[in-house]
C-alpha cells in the first residue's frame, strides 16, 4: 500500500484568498492578470468549489511571490493499492 496526498480544496481556497489579500490584490486584479472575462473562477477557487489548473497555480505563485507549496494545503493522505 502506498499513501497518496490529498489536496484540501476548502483550505487551499482560504489560503488563496488570504495570500491575495496580503499581496494587496483584489479579485478584480487577479481577473485582469489572468485575462478572465468574469471573476467567477477566482471566487470558486477561494470558496474551495474547485482548484485552479496547474498552470494557473504556477501563475498565482509567481504573482504572489511564493512557492506553489505555500498555496496548496494537503490533508491526511489515503492509502492506495497502486504499486
Amino acid at each position: 500500500m502506498n499513501t497518496l496526498p490529498v489536496i484540501d480544496m476548502a483550505a487551499t481556497g482560504a489560503r488563496i484568498a488570504r495570500i491575495r489579500r496580503e499581496a494587496g490584490l483584489s479579485v478584480r486584479d487577479l481577473q485582469r492578470i489572468f485575462g478572465f472575462t468574469t471573476p467567477q473562477a477566482i471566487y470558486k477557487w477561494q470558496r474551495g468549489d474547485c482548484l485552479p489548473t496547474l498552470d494557473n497555480i504556477a501563475v498565482l505563485a509567481a504573482v504572489f511571490g511564493v512557492p506553489i507549496e505555500q498555496i496548496l494545503v494537503f490533508r491526511s493522505s489515503y492509502s492506495s493499492s497502486i504499486a
